[in-house]
């Protein structure tokens, strides 16, 4: 069994958690803790000692200050707990991750005359999922709009693959994309698809100026038709080089970054 950490002597209760999920990495578990948008019950970390790596000690303060029951964990039992996650030997139960709604992203997307809104039309892998979402972080982007069905949530890997980044980004999940653009579109979004066709133009020569919702297309399927006839513009990323196509996270973030550079960031 693991071993706890006495963090009883702090003062005022610990904050508990019912169910939940384990976060895992350093950088996740320490943007998790940062950004406070989820409540936290006990946190895996290394054997304390003097002069430890400094995110471990800034992540153990920080756990110290929430009153969070401290424990150590040998790697074969933290292999099994995070799924043989890639956890540099940190992990931190807290409860599920904090969508909004819908609702949420339009109002900030009418407050914002340079909104930018990603929807993911049924992406399946975390790693993408989590690459893109680390990309719409540092980008500043509003929200992220995805699929409950037949796609990838905001699971503990896809936290992973985002270094954190999905911590810091609000995330609405929705049962009918289509209708969910539509609200958007209300709101004075215009939407560009990433995808390819006769309809396409290179993505450069799109206006990204603006209030602006990029859809990014699944692994291997692209856009679906319904999602795509949503789409005001059709952008597609040239590749001389023949290959077929990139992978959904790099379209995407070449995407975002163009749409930075037209607006001069």
């Amino acid at each position: 069994m693991g071993n706890y950490q006495n963090t009883r002597h702090h003062k005022g209760p610990r904050e508990l958690v019912t169910g939940g999920e384990w976060i895992y990495g350093r950088n996740p578990v320490e943007e998790a803790l940062a950004a406070a948008r989820r409540t936290a019950s006990e946190i895996v970390l290394p054997p304390a000692f003097p002069n430890e790596d400094d995110q471990i000690a800034r992540i153990r303060a920080e756990a110290q200050s929430r009153r969070l029951m401290i424990r150590t964990m040998d790697r074969d039992q933290l292999d099994r707990l995070t799924r043989f996650g890639h956890h540099q030997g940190v992990a931190l139960k807290t409860t599920g991750y904090p969508y909004v709604g819908i609702e949420d992203i339009v109002r900030d997307v009418e407050e914002d005359e340079n909104a930018l809104v990603l929807v993911l039309d049924h992406l399946e892998d975390p790693q993408n999922v989590g690459a893109i979402l680390r990309t719409a972080a540092a980008v500043g982007a509003t929200g992220v709009v995805i699929p409950e069905d037949r796609a990838c949530g905001i699971t503990p890997a896809a936290v992973r693959a985002s270094a954190g980044g999905a911590e810091h980004i609000k995330v609405a999940h929705v049962v009918n994309l289509p209708r969910a653009i539509e609200e958007l579109k209300e709101a004075g979004l215009w939407f560009t698809g990433l995808d390819w066709g006769e309809d396409a133009k290179n993505y450069t020569d799109i206006d990204f100026k603006g209030r602006v919702g990029l859809v990014v297309g699944a692994e291997g399927n692209g856009i679906s038709r319904l999602v795509r006839e949503k789409c005001d513009f059709i952008a597609v990323l040239p590749m001389p080089g023949g290959f077929e196509s990139l992978n959904a996270a790099t379209a995407a973030s070449v995407a975002m970054y163009e749409i930075l550079r037209q607006r001069g960031k």
